[in-house]
């Protein structure tokens, strides 16, 4: 029988441990904090991050990192991008050196400007080759409630993608394969800046249409970005480009956008993240898109004005007229499509 290790048991990782604890799959979900691990393991539900959803018996919380992840065959990270290297580097010395390895965390490293796949690779050099992603618009609390979602695993190895494809695939929870790593990332990570945005839009008081504008040429800027880093084009027209982009603009499970709906509402970013009391991925990644967008020579005015916003205290309505007044442009931009696949 199956065995997954499950690394991280907020909302995200607690959610992915139900679909597979349902399909009958062992899971061992290690918890960094012993009495939440505890606790968890005697009420069976998250209260903190997932209330109201139970956790199936096979379902093994722990602690200990060894004891999560030794002699299983998989291992998925799902820990917010600040936490990952100090994990990995602990990790590489305990999981099978044949573990396939799955990371569902959406950033960019701000110190390196590394996507996560690079991350992976410079803490366990050679894990590109059992690496996947796994992406797309899937709220926890939705996928946690059997509420049909569709998401895609993404590796460099066609084989790590289906067997991944194969684990997670249920009747609520479709899997599809894309070799797009870069693409696959990128689009995760962005639309979280764009979230921001969209959240700053609708604590303004702002309308359908400004957030329809905001989505559209947020998808325009991430493609831009990707583009130039080695994604393909194509990638950004599915679940993990304007998929995921939507459901982050669009719902209030997103703490990006509702981050982003009390930045409009004037309040201050410490203020905020403190309220909120979880991460919010789209602060770290605006950081590292102004130093990508430089690296790159690539014109970012939403995420810049969210950057402005964030870190030196611009006003929102002024970030409006900034963007809203900018030189005169085409709407249309040649996109080089990169056929570098399986």
């Amino acid at each position: 029988m199956k065995k997954v290790a499950i690394l991280g048991a907020g909302s995200w990782g607690t959610a992915l441990a139900v679909v597979l604890a349902k399909k009958g799959i062992n899971v061992n979900l290690w918890c960094r904090d012993v009495e939440q691990g505890l606790q968890l393991n005697k009420i069976r539900e998250n209260l903190r991050y997932l209330p109201g959803v139970l956790l199936p018996q096979n379902i093994n919380v722990v602690s200990d990192l060894q004891e999560a992840v030794e002699n299983l065959d998989y291992v998925v990270m799902a820990i917010p991008t600040h936490g990952i290297r100090e994990v990995l580097q602990k990790l590489a010395l305990l999981m099978k050196p044949t573990s396939i390895v799955v990371n569902t965390a959406k950033g960019i490293e701000p110190e390196t400007l590394m996507r996560l796949s690079q991350v992976f690779e410079d803490e366990i050099p050679g894990i590109s080759q059992r690496f996947c992603v796994l992406s797309g618009p899937s709220h926890a609390e939705e996928v946690s409630r059997d509420m049909p979602t569709t998401v895609v695993a993404a590796s460099v190895k066609r084989e790590v993608a289906e067997t991944v494809q194969d684990l997670f695939i249920t009747p609520k929870f479709r899997v599809y394969t894309n070799p797009d790593v870069v693409g696959v990332e990128i689009g995760g990570a962005l639309k979280n800046v764009i979230a921001l945005a969209t959240g700053i839009s609708d604590g303004l008081g702002f309308g359908d249409n400004t957030k329809a504008a905001l989505i559209t040429r947020g998808m325009t800027e991430i493609a831009r970005l990707g583009v130039k880093m080695g994604a393909d084009p194509l990638t950004f027209a599915g679940l993990t480009g304007i998929g995921d982009l939507v459901v982050t603009c669009t719902s209030m499970h997103s703490r990006n956008r509702r981050a982003g709906i009390a930045l409009g509402q004037g309040k201050k970013l410490e203020e905020v993240l403190k309220e909120m009391g979880m991460v919010v991925e789209g602060v770290r990644t605006t950081k590292a898109i102004q130093k990508l967008g430089e690296k790159y020579e690539v014109d970012l005015p939403i995420s810049t004005e969210v950057y402005n916003i964030l870190f030196n205290g611009n006003n929102p309505q002024e970030a409006v007229v900034n963007l809203m007044t900018r030189m005169r442009t085409h709407e249309m931009e040649e996109i080089v499509i990169n056929k570098n696949q399986w």
